[in-house]
């Protein structure tokens, strides 16, 4: 099982920084994908980026250039900083990861998420 944990949410004006962290706890050896969600009032949730266990990332276009994910496979953690936000980035933010691991002799793939950081963009 994997038990994820977000962290940096906050207020910040509009052209502002904010870097988000995501721990996670338990079977991380069997995390392959990591990546970071975003859910803004009165719309779907989306991707916004995620980064492989090699390191190969990517991006939804919104956020290319002034995003950049990272891992670090040994901890566990996936951190998103965001450089340069305005107001369409508020949303909730959420960190997701997939995990493959052997249960019982058979392979289980699962999603697991956190419950999720609120990031503000506001003057």
């Amino acid at each position: 099982q994997v038990h994820l944990v977000e962290s940096g949410g906050g207020l910040v004006q509009p052209g502002g920084s904010l870097r988000l962290s995501c721990v996670a706890s338990g079977s991380i050896s069997s995390i392959n994908t990591m990546a970071w969600h975003r859910q803004a009032p009165g719309k779907e949730r989306e991707s916004v980026a995620s980064v492989r266990r090699d390191g190969t990332t990517d991006y939804i276009a919104s956020v290319k250039g002034r995003f950049t994910i990272s891992r670090d496979n040994v901890k566990g953690t996936a951190d998103l900083q965001m450089n340069h936000l305005n107001e369409e980035d508020t949303a909730v933010y959420y960190c997701e990861a997939d995990s493959l691991g052997l249960r019982n002799g058979v392979w289980v793939a699962e999603r697991h998420w956190g419950q999720g950081t609120l990031v503000t963009v506001s003057s």
